[in-house]
């Protein structure tokens, strides 16, 4: 069964590692890769990636990615978002981290955004705007 638009955003928000994938280019299959993201309903999708990486590179050809979530407990559930990139901005480490926050225990953000903002390079933020929705609950399967 679908989920509604409320519920699926409110799945989205949650903190889940999501599945990126992105246009490779011909003869290739798309670039997929579990990547960070942040959402808030109603908001832009955004996520950090090197500014000179694969990934990057392949955005900014490609102008648009999609992310997908799943769970498998309590029921199976997912949620896949595809849309179009509409900014693409050098990645503060506020932003580094807020993403870390979502994702680490409170007592590791430090040392990991201290870590990555001194060993990952330049990072950018990419904002997509959720343009075309795929979401499902089947129930306890």
């Amino acid at each position: 069964m679908a989920l509604s638009p409320e519920e699926r955003e409110t799945f989205l928000s949650e903190p889940r590692v999501a599945a990126f994938a992105v246009d490779a280019g011909d003869d290739r299959a798309p670039l997929t890769v579990p990547i960070w993201y942040q959402y808030a309903p109603g908001e832009d999708v955004w996520i950090l990636t090197g500014r000179h990486s694969r990934k990057n590179r392949l955005l900014q050809a490609a102008g648009r990615f999609s992310l997908l979530v799943e769970r498998v407990e309590p029921t199976i559930r997912y949620v896949s978002v595809e849309g179009p990139v509409v900014d693409t901005s050098p990645a503060t480490v506020e932003k580094l981290r807020e993403i870390s926050a979502r994702y680490l225990p409170a007592e590791k953000v430090e040392g990991y955004v201290d870590f990555a903002w001194k060993n990952h390079g330049e990072q950018v933020v990419v904002r997509m705007r959720p343009e075309r929705w795929v979401s499902s609950d089947l129930g306890s399967i």
